[in-house]
């Protein structure tokens, strides 16, 4: 069964219809990303899909049940959980607390204590700084942090926006490994990235956004060679 069907979403920010009938479907194990412009829709695709936006209208199918209109913290306890652009931490708290946080909709300390074993072997750093107020931690470290705090929901679907944003390329370079190696613990990922190339070079599919629609899609490869996403969003001449 496919994991997540988004068919004919709209979504509205106020007046501004943002989002023009996007539908996608991410299939079991996969990496998924979208690629676009700023403005595209690309995060407000993943923010409807995680309950932050209604989609008017469109539906919205996590292993075939319905989930749009559900609150997020529904959302997440089905087992969707976002990480938001801007890592969105919590600066006063601790590194530990911050995961913590993760697991807020999860019963068993002895299942929480292995998701956490499980995050600081992913993020080693994250282990040495437990105790550290997660606002000193540097942007890398931010960013691991706050997608150990989603795994520690344990999603079936992690949706990932700009993880690379503000980094330097060896954490980026890190960064997508980490996501490589989530993926292969058994969790479906779907990307947003404006770093195109690192992208699709983790895919194994894509769809390009355009002002709110899906102009585009195709297995990675084939996209990295398309003449449109080589010319607008890869650099290429």
């Amino acid at each position: 069964m496919t994991s997540l069907v988004v068919d004919g979403v709209h979504a509205f920010y106020g007046h501004i219809h943002a989002l023009h009938g996007v539908s996608i479907t991410v299939q079991p194990g996969e990496i998924v990303t979208l690629i676009g412009a700023n403005g595209a829709g690309k995060s407000t695709t993943l923010k409807t899909i995680a309950g932050f936006l209604r989609p008017r209208p469109g539906r919205i199918l996590l292993e075939g049940k319905p989930i749009a209109g559900l609150p997020p913290h529904e959302i997440t306890r089905r087992g969707v959980c976002l990480v938001p652009e801007g890592r969105r931490i919590f600066p006063r708290m601790t590194v530990l607390e911050n995961l913590e946080m993760g697991a807020f909709a999860r019963g068993g300390r002895r299942e929480i204590q292995d998701d956490l074993d499980r995050v600081c072997r992913l993020f080693p750093r994250l282990g040495e700084r437990l105790g550290q107020t997660a606002g000193t931690l540097s942007g890398g470290e931010q960013q691991m942090l706050a997608i150990g705090r989603a795994l520690m929901s344990r999603p079936r679907i992690l949706l990932l926006d700009e993880p690379s944003m503000g980094l330097a390329p060896v954490l980026v370079e890190l960064i997508f490994r980490t996501i490589q190696e989530i993926n292969a613990q058994g969790v479906t990922i779907l990307l947003v990235e404006q770093n195109a190339l690192m992208a699709l070079g983790v895919a194994r599919r894509g769809y390009v956004l355009e002002t709110g629609r899906v102009v585009l899609t195709d297995v990675a490869e084939r996209l990295r060679e398309n003449d449109l996403v080589r010319k607008s969003y890869l650099g290429e001449l």
